[in-house]
């Protein structure tokens, strides 16, 4: 999958919620947007890296830090 299929399923989903909502004006839709996206790239890359926190990191351009951060807020990981 290319990253232009990626951003056009991201713009069909946004045309759709647009849809769904009726003209009523949306609130919020980074931060909805962003955690809806962030846990499932979180759970995808730790599971193909194995769990290892470091290697992980990497392949996202993340510090470990913030990578375990995201984690415990997405509650993929006990803190």
């Amino acid at each position: 999958m290319s990253k232009k299929h990626i951003e056009e399923c991201v713009r069909n989903s946004l045309e759709g919620y647009f849809r769904d909502l009726r003209g009523t004006e949306p609130d919020g839709m980074y931060d909805m947007l962003v955690k809806a996206v962030e846990k499932p790239l979180l759970e995808v890359v730790m599971a193909k890296a194995d769990h290892n926190q470091s290697r992980a990191a990497d392949w996202l351009g993340l510090n470990r830090n913030t990578l375990r951060k995201k984690l415990v807020e997405h509650k993929l990981l006990k803190s």
